[in-house]
């Protein structure tokens, strides 16, 4: 089981010291309610769907990313500070020179400062049973695994992986996994004892585990069957998963 964090021994060495009221509250058992830095009701400004505003967040993001100020790319380009000032802003339209100069500078492709203008955005809709029976790495008999929606290349840059899993009577001793991302479990029926890296957590349905995949994990004790869970892994789009 993992260990519980005392009160007496997460000072900065002294005993003395007082425990930041986070580490008090763990300690205590008690649910910590950190804020949450997104809105996901915010919407995006409406202009992103004019052209020229498209650009200029593209070409921005690109300069921020590098590390470079305005100045940097005025030089490297040979473009006026005034200009790329209004590029970003997304009050004037660059000609197609100016961008292939933006592009040789920033190190990207002409068509990634256009791939927020009126981009696609995917969506996968899975009716009931209707997932993807799939055989993962090391799967077992009496282990089902159903996809229940798969979105390749996107703009997060992130993939994620919703499985509904399925543990019968007939199940062999479960493998240990390891792999690449995050994954997170939410227990809907059944009982098990889940084990991540050196820790056990007994979970009934309900019950939830947020994890670093890259530690050893999986069910060390089937404790009621039959079980199902929700797993949901995600991991860069550049690894291999």
């Amino acid at each position: 089981m993992a260990k519980k964090i005392s009160a007496s021994n997460i000072g900065p060495g002294s005993t003395t010291a007082k425990p930041k009221p986070q580490l008090k509250a763990l300690a205590e058992g008690k649910a910590i309610r950190a804020p949450l830095t997104q809105n996901p009701h915010a919407i995006r400004d409406k202009r992103e769907k004019v052209l020229e505003v498209a650009i200029g967040r593209e070409v921005r993001a690109f300069r921020k990313k590098l590390g470079i100020t305005v100045a940097d790319l005025a030089v490297a380009t040979d473009i006026s500070l005034g200009m790329l000032s209004k590029i970003e802003n997304g009050i004037t339209s660059p000609s197609l020179t100016t961008l292939q100069a933006l592009s040789r500078a920033l190190g990207v492709p002409v068509t990634a400062f256009f791939r927020r203008f009126e981009e696609e955005r995917s969506a996968v809709f899975v009716r009931a049973g209707e997932g993807l029976d799939v055989e993962r790495r090391g799967t077992r008999a009496g282990h089902q695994y159903n996809l229940l929606g798969h979105i390749g290349s996107n703009t997060s840059g992130v993939v994620v992986e919703p499985y509904l899993i399925t543990l019968t009577e007939d199940s062999d001793v479960f493998p240990t996994f390891q792999h690449e991302g995050m994954e997170f479990l939410y227990m809907l029926e059944g009982e098990v004892v889940y084990r991540h890296g050196s820790n056990l957590y007994p979970m009934k349905p309900g019950d939830s585990l947020f994890f670093d995949a890259d530690a050893p994990h999986g069910p060390e004790q089937l404790t009621q069957l039959p079980m199902r869970y929700l797993s949901i892994i995600c991991y860069p789009q550049n690894s291999a998963g």
